[in-house]
């Protein structure tokens, strides 16, 4: 209540004594009207603890440039007092719509550069609203003018100003328990108490300029102006209601944005996480309350939150009772509010603009890759104070989104190239065949795209494809990091896929999601777009590794070295990759050893965990290897392997435990080799058995290869 109350008071006769200066203990009481609505309501319908909500910065920026510029055009004082408390009412149901519309969530994703600019360009307007008052130049005075025209200057409020900017930012120093505005306000009463000792007239409230007055005093008094406001508001035409949707949407955002920072700040500080949503609808509530019964409208502010959280406060409740104190403090301390010295409220105003303007930005001069974000920064302030601030926060987006642009359209599309015979699918195939796909897999080419396919970078991912257009044999595309695909990229794909029909070359798109970061299903857009899989043309395929997979299928059968699965036979011992070329004798001794054995589809082989005491030589079928991946022991697609491979080989040479799961994906008919009849076997025939682990050793090294050359392509990339 200490940090809000005086900070209010400070808002409301800023704001008010732009109509008049007979206003500004109207404006005074504005301002305790408004810590108190704010501080009862928010509070009880938000969902924020620790928050603390008051008339503040931004709110006084925007009324006091509206208050200006009605008192410009001539509209009579309690006019613009009317048209105020409409503006107050219109910015809390707004606030309210802008919650239920679940607007909230988007308002924290505002760029920072145009939150900094903005937080500065406030605090430059406080600042400057506060120049004349500071210097006791008379009412109406513009800050350049009177910073130029010494002799408007009143000593005794640069005196009283003075001291109380000195004060509040030496209070720091000399101790934390008592916040620094009640310090500063404490200094400039004092410094006026002792220039009153010189001038006996100071000790009157009547035609004082020094001091605010007695609160309430404007022609019929406050209740009246109240009860007259409410009369009046009913006999406004829906134009002139209409004319102020702009203001308050202005005073709406800014509002949403200041509460809505204050509460990221305070969820970073106790690890909570609030409702953006909600928050915004018990402000508006409290802000359509507080205008309602004449006071300032606000937000949850900083530096009242920070005091909050620091004495200890945990729940709402904090919030209620700072609402209530103000209300208490404002019945008893009624007329030492009136004696409070206007330079001293200006001074504690010169110091919170002081405080508001962001400096970290500086930093972004210091490398030519930042300056461009640095301009933002300017130009939002720039716009401020020459225009306005909802007109600045509109260029400081625009531009904003232009620098992403500019990031997206530099941001490289591609991945990694690579091709087929570089890379290996899941499916381990015999050496025979592993040499026919690295030379034919050369022109079989594949792209792992990333980040976001638009616009700005359809050109460049075109520029990628191009070379390989008139010489690939197949092309895979990788959707795997794609953020974002739009028509014009979509379009570029569509060219690509129409010169690569006339060569009768087929492109496979891989891992194209059903559903990318912005919601969009990419596979039907692609489909709509005029990319329709055909199953020969286009392909649409789940995982990179199958799109591999069906590359190297075609590849082989195109080559005639490759038997149809459901057409072969079981080979004999002699045919398998492993003890091809070996002599008769030598494989007449170790089939004698070899137990047949089938296994249905869907059958377990073996499991992690168990013994590797067999080694599985597959005569016929296919067999899938499960492997536990990460802390999460989550199964996944390790390998493949088919007629003529081999299973279990790494466990039954080092003798460990199995580390995966190698479950059969159709029916197999497998050799299988015990540990017990190859120990047998070593010891009658240690030459064959020799030969059987050189070959099992060889083999094991071309897939240890293969995969070293994988690790380094992706490595280099």
């Amino acid at each position: 209540m200490l940090v809000a109350l005086p900070a209010a008071i400070a808002f409301g006769v800023t704001v008010y004594s732009t109509i008049s200066p007979q206003y500004a203990a109207f404006g005074a009481l504005t301002g305790i009207l408004g810590a108190m609505a704010l501080g009862l309501v928010a509070p009880t319908f938000g969902g924020t603890d620790r928050l603390i909500s008051a008339p503040c910065a931004p709110a006084a920026a925007v009324l006091a440039a509206f208050a200006i510029s009605m008192t410009q055009q001539g509209v009579a004082a309690e006019d613009i007092v009317l048209m105020m408390t409409v503006l107050g009412l219109l910015t809390g149901l707004l606030q309210v719509l802008l919650g239920f519309l679940g607007i909230g969530r988007l308002i924290k994703y505002i760029p920072y550069p145009v939150v900094s600019g903005y937080l500065s360009g406030v605090g430059l307007i406080i600042i400057g609203s506060q120049i004349p008052k500071f210097a006791g130049a008379p009412p109406g005075s513009a800050w350049l003018e009177v910073l130029l025209a010494p002799q408007q200057w009143d000593w005794r409020g640069l005196v009283i100003g003075g001291v109380t900017v000195l004060a509040m930012s030496l209070a720091g120093k000399v101790t934390k328990s008592v916040p620094s505005t009640i310090i500063g306000i404490g200094a400039g009463i004092l410094a006026f108490l002792a220039i009153g000792a010189t001038d006996p007239a100071l000790f009157q409230l009547d035609g004082n300029p020094l001091v605010i007055g007695e609160l309430g005093r404007v022609g019929r008094g406050y209740l009246g102006v109240i009860s007259d406001r409410w009369d009046q508001i009913g006999e406004l035409q829906l134009a002139q209601v209409g004319g102020l949707v702009g203001s308050a949407l202005t005073l709406a955002a800014l509002l949403s944005i200041d509460t809505l920072k204050t509460c990221v700040v305070l969820d970073q500080l106790t690890r909570s996480q609030h409702d953006s949503d909600r928050e915004l609808v018990a402000q508006g509530l409290a802000n359509v309350v507080s205008s309602g019964i004449g006071g300032m409208p606000g937000a949850g502010t900083m530096g009242a939150s920070m005091v909050n959280l620091n004495s200890g406060a945990q729940t709402r409740l904090s919030g209620v009772v700072e609402g209530m104190l103000t209300l208490l403090a404002a019945l008893a301390l009624g007329m030492f509010v009136a004696w409070v010295p206007v330079a001293a409220l200006s001074g504690v105003l010169i110091v919170v603009g002081i405080r508001m303007i962001d400096t970290d930005p500086l930093r972004f001069l210091e490398s030519t890759s930042t300056v461009i974000d640095f301009s933002v920064v300017l130009v939002v302030v720039g716009v401020a104070l020459s225009v306005g601030l909802i007109a600045a926060s509109a260029a400081g987006v625009v531009l904003s989104i232009m620098l992403f642009l500019r990031e997206q359209v530099g941001g490289a599309v591609l991945r990694r190239r690579s091709c087929v015979s570089e890379r290996t699918s899941t499916w381990y195939r015999p050496e025979h065949e592993m040499r026919i796909l690295e030379v034919k897999g050369q022109s079989a080419v594949i792209f792992e795209l990333q980040g976001s396919l638009f616009f700005g970078t359809a050109q460049q991912l075109y520029r990628l494809l191009e070379p390989e257009l008139p010489t690939a044999s197949f092309m895979i595309l990788d959707m795997q990091r794609v953020q974002s695909v739009d028509v014009t990229a979509a379009h570029t794909l569509k060219r690509v896929s129409d010169a690569l029909a006339e060569r009768q070359v087929p492109i496979i798109l891989s891992t194209v999601r059903e559903r990318l970061p912005n919601g969009r299903n990419l596979r039907e857009f692609l489909e709509l777009s005029g990319l329709e899989g055909d199953g020969k043309q286009l392909i649409y395929l789940p995982t990179l590794q199958a799109a591999i997979e069906w590359v190297e299928a075609r590849i082989l059968s195109a080559s005639g070295d490759v038997v149809k699965e459901e057409d072969a036979p079981p080979l004999e011992l002699h045919e398998i990759e492993l003890f091809r070329g070996s002599k008769p004798d030598t494989l007449t001794d170790l089939e004698a050893c070899l137990e047949k054995r089938s296994v249905k589809a869907g059958e377990t082989i073996f499991s992690r965990g168990e013994r590797g005491d067999e080694l599985f030589l597959i005569r016929k079928g296919q067999v899938r290897v499960m492997g536990y991946i990460g802390r999460s022991n989550a199964l996944k697609h390790i390998a493949t392997y088919g007629r003529g491979d081999f299973v279990g080989g790494l466990a039954f040479l080092d003798r460990y435990p199995r580390t995966n799961d190698a479950i059969a994906i159709t029916d197999c008919d497998m050799y299988v080799l015990s540990i017990e009849k190859f120990d047998l076997l070593a010891e009658q025939h240690k030459r064959i058995a020799f030969v059987l682990l050189a070959k099992l050793a060889r083999m094991l090294a071309i897939r240890l290869r293969h995969t070293n050359n994988e690790l380094s392509i992706l490595q280099d990339n």
